[in-house]
């Protein structure tokens, strides 16, 4: 299991949105996906939303999700973050066309947090070192 997100993906990403800008550089976008869109997800939203460079969303892939997932909301994204194996499984089930060209990253944090939990948190960062990486 991969411990964080390979640089290789974000570069990939990175360069497809600011191609199309010139000098300016658009976000990327990350959509982050678990279960319910009540605890883990939009933790992930809520601690990327403080990073440049990020535009983030989450949703759930259940029919009562706090926002529940949708195609428009999967063409919106560069990338899609599943927190677990089995969302990554129902977003290609459901969402196969909206993901042609799209980046799938699964980060195996399984349901057993809070909304903002400090592990939860602390786990997610681990994740991507690229942009939290620990400063003495």
């Amino acid at each position: 299991s991969r411990s964080h997100i390979p640089g290789i993906i974000w570069r990939r990403c990175w360069r497809r949105r600011s191609s199309t800008l010139g000098d300016q550089q658009a976000p990327v976008r990350i959509l982050f996906i678990c279960s319910q869109n009540k605890w883990r997800s939009p933790t992930a939203e809520a601690v990327f939303a403080q990073v440049d460079g990020v535009a983030a969303l989450s949703a759930g892939t259940n029919h009562d999700a706090e926002t529940p997932l949708s195609a428009d909301l999967v063409e919106w994204a560069d990338m899609v973050v599943c927190m677990e194996r089995v969302h990554q499984r129902k977003l290609q089930r459901d969402f196969a066309g909206a993901l042609k060209g799209k980046q799938v990253t699964v980060l195996g944090i399984k349901d057993d947090y809070r909304f903002m939990d400090a592990e939860l948190v602390e786990r997610i960062k681990a994740k991507f070192p690229r942009w939290f990486e620990r400063r003495a």
